[in-house]
């Protein structure tokens, strides 16, 4: 009996194995937006005591779906108890049917299921696939919005050139086949809509990519010369039209005006000197909440009472003064001065909805 007693006590010395999540980041290692997310959730996941691996796919679809292969590949004994990932160019149902097969807890962020025709249905989460637990996005289409609502109001405020009474817009997405990409432009559509006296010119999609959205920047501006506004779903797409702009002898922020999306330190700078005319970001956080989510989940705090899939506010529009404080709050990617245990339930059981306002950081 001393025996039994004595064991019993040993088992109970031993420290907790700690909540293991890999998370396949679909952008490039040195990406500054998905470098900034990874640090957010490396905060997180320092915060509430989770091991945190983090896998590149390197803009490269392909190669996530790769990578969770290499995850299902290991003996079970090291596998992660929950594998987070965005549905980056529609990899989502590949990847569930992986995870689902593995028994492998998963979870969507960023961006989620996608609706689109052609694209494969999912179902809804805990149902097709049993072990996908949910998703959580930031609600995309407020950042096409927003910026698109502001860079028109600037554009109004500078008196600049119109065809048949209307402001002259140009925009460059993201892609055709990310969900988060596609209610980015469905955002800014709708403020063109609203406007009344905007035209959308054309659209075209640079794929997040600088050197690509200067060189369609390039030619837009040539066929459409009257255009003084445009429109981009990323920071480095507004920064490749800007370079286009340059090389026709223009000046950013004094003859045309850009936007952009995203919280890298030189959008925050253009921002500052005006050459950047519009801003929004905050969203990179979200792989950060779901962390938070996740360990909330662990320990018996199921988010499925709020919903499985959540779509969130996350977005808020800068201006120099938050500008200036996020960079001296977060200018290094350093997040340890948030205490993320403050937005758990399991460690305030008296909350009773997620807050995942960005705002609130600043």
């Amino acid at each position: 009996m001393r025996r039994m007693l004595a064991l019993l006590l040993c088992c109970l010395s031993l420290p907790a194995m700690a909540l293991s999540v890999t998370f396949i980041n679909p952008g490039k290692h040195d990406e500054v937006y998905w470098l900034t997310a990874t640090r957010a959730m490396e905060a997180a996941a320092s915060d509430l005591g989770i091991r945190l691996q983090v896998l590149y796919a390197e803009r490269e679809h392909p190669r996530a779906l790769a990578l969770a292969r290499q995850i299902i590949a290991q003996p079970a004994a090291q596998r992660p108890d929950y594998v987070v990932f965005s549905n980056d160019y529609g990899t989502a149902p590949e990847l569930l049917r992986l995870f689902e097969a593995a028994g492998i807890h998963s979870f969507m962020a960023f961006s989620g299921r996608d609706d689109q025709p052609g694209q494969p249905a999912i179902g809804l989460p805990r149902m097709h696939f049993r072990h996908w637990l949910g998703s959580l996005e930031p609600r995309a289409e407020d950042a096409g919005y927003l910026t698109a609502r502001a860079l028109i109001e600037r554009g109004r405020r500078a008196g600049l050139p119109r065809i048949n009474g209307k402001l002259p817009l140009l925009a460059i997405g993201g892609d055709r086949s990310t969900p988060s990409s596609l209610l980015r432009s469905a955002g800014m559509r709708r403020a063109v809509t609203e406007a009344g006296d905007v035209v959308l010119l054309q659209e075209v999609y640079a794929g997040w990519n600088r050197q690509r959205a200067q060189e369609q920047g390039g030619w837009l501006f040539r066929r459409y010369p009257q255009a003084r506004l445009l429109w981009a779903g990323n920071d480095l797409m507004a920064f490749g039209a800007m370079d286009a702009w340059r090389q026709r002898g223009g000046q950013p922020g004094k003859d045309a005006f850009f936007s952009g999306i995203n919280t890298s330190a030189q959008a925050l700078a253009a921002l500052r000197d005006d050459s950047l005319s519009v801003l929004a970001g905050g969203h990179f956080i979200a792989g950060a909440w779901s962390l938070v989510m996740l360990y909330d989940y662990h320990h018996g705090r199921d988010f499925g009472d709020e919903g499985l899939e959540l779509v969130r506010p996350m977005f808020t529009l800068f201006n120099d003064r938050s500008a200036a404080q996020f960079m001296q709050r977060y200018g290094q990617l350093d997040f340890s001065r948030v205490d993320f245990r403050h937005y758990s339930k399991q460690h305030n059981p008296g909350l009773r909805r997620y807050n995942f306002d960005f705002r609130q950081l600043l």
